[in-house]
């Protein structure tokens, strides 16, 4: 029916709800250099909810104050959802500057919060030598989180595959799950990175429930092509990971498509499967 009779009214029917679907803006990385604006506009026709960062360096985004860059995402309809950046600690990390890394980390939670985010995530870090230097890494992480709470930001780690190598007899990502505080830190999950090592995402939604606050949706190339990663299964499952927002991430390109064709392709994908729900957020 076109139209519910309710009593004296007539409401007109409503059609399918937007789904919720975010880009890492390195998907599209070159074109960005090349063509910041046409390239953000593009994203936003293709249906793209909202955005994550990956060029933050000393108070800007791709060479934009943090308010540019917010007016210029918002002014397409999207929104700044989050952001990469890291600032690693020394090779030694007994030779670690605080008071430079702490003024780093609050010029760049300043820069975040104005640009409108609601997350900062730290995409890499060294492998460490040591379980001392992990564990290290574990209190660093829990102090940026607790300064990010104070913000109103939420911090997190997004995983490649390394992190699946052991440490001293420790499995480095089931460390640092353990040793970080759910409070201050979730984890952005890679579920194509943790599968190549050798993980499977769902396994970890049970044993680690309510830590992957994001989550990034990557294959080996465009979204669902390989058939290496069951994407219906982690989104089935993304209650139990206590996710709020999904994150597409494009590294790599099937040969002869461009990088905009590549990820339309892996919206569409998602756009149109059964499975995916229009919002996690709520």
């Amino acid at each position: 029916m076109a139209a519910l009779l309710v009593g004296l009214f007539i409401l007109p029917a409503c059609g399918p709800q937007k789904k919720e679907i975010y880009l890492q803006l390195y998907s599209v990385r070159d074109d960005i250099k090349a063509d910041y604006t046409g390239t953000i506009a593009k994203v936003a026709e293709m249906g793209y909810t909202g955005v994550e960062a990956a060029n933050y360096a000393e108070g800007q985004f791709y060479g934009l104050s943090p308010a540019d860059f917010k007016k210029s995402i918002e002014d397409l309809g999207m929104e700044v959802l989050s952001s990469h950046t890291a600032k690693p600690l020394a090779d030694s990390v007994a030779a670690t500057n605080w008071d430079e890394t702490w003024a780093w980390w609050d010029t760049a939670i300043k820069a975040h919060k104005e640009a409108g985010m609601k997350y900062i995530v730290t995409p890499w870090m060294p492998t460490p030598a040591t379980l001392a230097d992990l564990q290290a890494y574990c209190d660093y992480y829990n102090q940026i989180g607790e300064k990010c709470n104070a913000a109103g930001l939420r911090f997190g780690y997004h995983n490649h595959n390394f992190e699946f190598q052991e440490i001293e007899g420790q499995l480095m990502y089931d460390y640092m799950l353990q040793n970080t505080d759910p409070s201050k830190v979730f984890f952005q999950m890679d579920v194509y990175w943790l599968g190549e090592g050798g993980k499977n995402p769902v396994d970890y939604f049970n044993t680690y429930p309510g830590r992957f606050e994001l989550l990034h949706i990557k294959d080996e190339l465009e979204i669902g092509k390989s058939g290496k990663v069951d994407f219906e299964s982690i989104y089935n499952n993304a209650g139990t990971a206590g996710t709020k927002y999904m994150i597409v991430e494009v590294e790599r390109y099937t040969e002869g498509l461009t990088p905009f064709e590549s990820v339309k392709e892996s919206y569409d994908f998602l756009n149109n499967a059964p499975y995916v729900k229009a919002v996690y957020s709520k």
